[in-house]
């Protein structure tokens, strides 16, 4: 919060309580005072006070009140004198700084504006008029990386991310809700997708060995424009629960490479029923038990190769075939035909999507 609005506020309070007023900072520095004197000097004697916003407290002739979000207050108001009208001009001072910085955050705090951006809180026409305001640089291109923390922890997750990306005036980490953090990344140069999984990563990596946090990391595409910073939040959105969907063991999610299973996500559920139906008549997928199934799954990884497959399975080339022969008598698909492969395929996604249930953001 700039001194200069310090600074104001006291110079038009010092006109009305006649004692000598002023603000310090957590490390105990006069930021701004009546006596403008004092404007600088350090005030060691606090280090070793108790306090927070609750209440006030005297110390070497001065009254002092904490304000601000934490419970010790992130900066300290003080007044001439510890009698009871000190203490009286120091709350009101405390409530009207607090105000007056929460008003400001609001206002100027980059942070804050980056967040009513990607959720979508602020009104279009006033995103350019902000960022002026703010000096922000709304050409760069940027990217969101969403990380989903699995399980309440002690520490401070925010903090630890924070940590890794010091560069506050452009890269912007913002808590989402318990579970949620976004990291607005600034990229200076172009990267590829392959260089953002890597930073993705490197945090799941840190809050997992180091923290023992599990967490998932959705990323979005890269865009150009601060408007559009909210349409690569969602993208992360897509990402993590699409993810949860159809790459169960997979920590880092990308939105390229989600392929057909961005588009299965997006199907209305009562289409993909229908297209089941259409597939697999008279309940046919259901009559694969998980031998069978296993065998499909491991038939599309060595990409319809006979072959390689019965050799990945340890069993005879004409037993792979026998399990296809009997797949196409109850599905009516044949998987050795690229057609019918891409058939069942898409349906065995379609059919884990439903079954899933996924909660759409």
């Amino acid at each position: 919060m700039p001194n200069r609005l310090f600074l104001g506020m006291v110079n038009q309070m010092k006109e009305v309580i006649d004692r000598n007023i002023g603000v310090v900072d957590d490390t105990f520095a006069v930021l701004a005072c009546s006596d403008l004197s004092c404007v600088g000097e350090v005030r060691e004697e606090l280090a070793e006070a108790t306090y927070s916003t609750q209440e006030s407290f005297v110390l070497g002739g001065y009254t002092y009140r904490a304000f601000g979000p934490r419970p010790h207050g992130d900066y300290l108001v003080f007044v001439e004198g510890e009698d009871e009208q000190a203490e009286k001009y120091a709350s009101l001072m405390g409530i009207s700084f607090a105000n007056a910085k929460q008003y400001y955050d609001e206002k100027y705090d980059r942070g804050n504006f980056v967040k009513n951006i990607i959720l979508d809180n602020i009104l279009p026409g006033d995103i350019y008029l902000k960022a002026r305001e703010l000096h922000f640089n709304d050409d760069a291109t940027r990217v969101v990386l969403l990380v989903h923390l699995h399980a309440q922890t002690e520490f401070s997750a925010f903090d630890v991310i924070q940590n890794l990306f010091p560069e506050k005036n452009r890269d912007f980490v913002i808590n989402i809700n318990e579970t949620d953090i976004a990291v607005v990344k600034e990229l200076r140069t172009r990267v590829e997708s392959k260089d953002l999984e890597k930073l993705a990563q490197s945090i799941a990596d840190t809050l997992g060995s180091e923290f023992y946090t599990p967490v998932s990391v959705g990323i979005g595409t890269p865009v150009e424009g601060i408007k559009e910073m909210a349409r690569s939040f969602k993208e992360a959105q897509i990402s993590l629960e699409v993810g949860k969907v159809f790459d169960t063991e997979k920590t880092i999610v990308s939105y390229d490479h989600l392929g057909i299973a961005r588009l299965i996500y997006q199907l209305p559920t009562t289409l993909c029923d229908m297209f089941l139906r259409e597939v697999f008549k008279n309940g046919s997928m259901d009559s694969l038990d998980q031998e069978t199934l296993f065998t499909i799954q491991r038939f599309f990884e060595n990409n319809l190769n006979v072959s390689e497959t019965s050799r990945r399975l340890f069993v005879h080339r004409n037993t792979l075939v026998y399990r296809l022969e009997k797949i196409k008598r109850l599905t009516g698909l044949d998987l050795r035909e690229f057609d019918d492969a891409i058939v069942f395929k898409v349906a065995m996604m379609v059919k884990k999507y439903l079954t899933a249930d996924p909660v759409k953001y």
